[in-house]
């Protein structure tokens, strides 16, 4: 049995969190609590459950010096304990709606023939979505239901994080050979630990009263 966040500590952990400026290079984070993150992305909801995505790890502190070029100058990306790179998997098709049967069939335990409907379902809205759709736009907000995932999950456990879209995602797969993969970056993401030196830790949340962005329909 699951046993879940009180609702006071869950409140206090979001009030808690907030996008790191400064982390403290010397604290990395443990690998058990690492593992968990590392769940966090694997078990991401996404629509049709279909996970148009992969989540690079970046370790070599080369590289992560070279994409700092790349991140006007955001010293997150070398000083997070764990940086990751949020990318789509490129003209999402048929073939890796077929992929997704076959890994559910096999999860699931039952023929894959079964699980035919469910896949033409998902070919016919690719193929025919009911609104105008860009598929490549479908899966960058499918990435980003990945990153709240995660951020909140750090959140939960005292992990810090900063979410960057401030660089360049062509350089970087240029540098990370994405495209030559299938995939393309979307959004990064450092984990690691405040540094005291961060004046923005300490400051209170600007945000907009809640009756002004919550409103109930009786």
């Amino acid at each position: 049995m699951s046993q879940a966040a009180t609702p006071e500590s869950a409140l206090q952990q979001l009030q808690w969190r907030y996008a790191t400026k400064v982390f403290d290079s010397s604290k990395k984070i443990p690998d058990d609590a690492w593992k968990v993150l590392e769940q966090s992305l694997v078990l991401s909801p996404s629509s049709f459950g279909l996970q148009p995505w992969k989540f690079f790890v970046i370790e070599n502190a080369d590289i992560r010096q070279e994409l700092l070029g790349h991140s006007w100058k955001q010293a997150q990306v070398v000083d997070a304990s764990h940086l990751v790179v949020f990318a789509i998997k490129k003209d999402l098709n048929a073939a890796d709606v077929d992929r997704y049967i076959n890994r559910m069939a096999s999860v699931q335990g039952v023929p894959a023939e079964n699980l035919a409907g469910f896949g033409g379902m998902i070919k016919g809205f690719m193929e025919k979505p009911p609104y105008p759709l860009d598929m490549d736009g479908w899966s960058t907000r499918q990435v980003y239901i990945a990153l709240g995932q995660f951020m909140t999950t750090a959140a939960m456990m005292g992990i810090d994080t900063s979410p960057l879209e401030g660089f360049s995602p062509s350089k970087y797969d240029e540098v990370l050979k994405l495209g030559e993969q299938g995939y393309s970056s979307v959004v990064v993401c450092g984990a690691g630990y405040r540094s005291t030196d961060d004046k923005y830790g300490e400051k209170p949340k600007v945000r907009y009263p809640t009756e002004e962005v919550v409103e109930y329909i009786g």
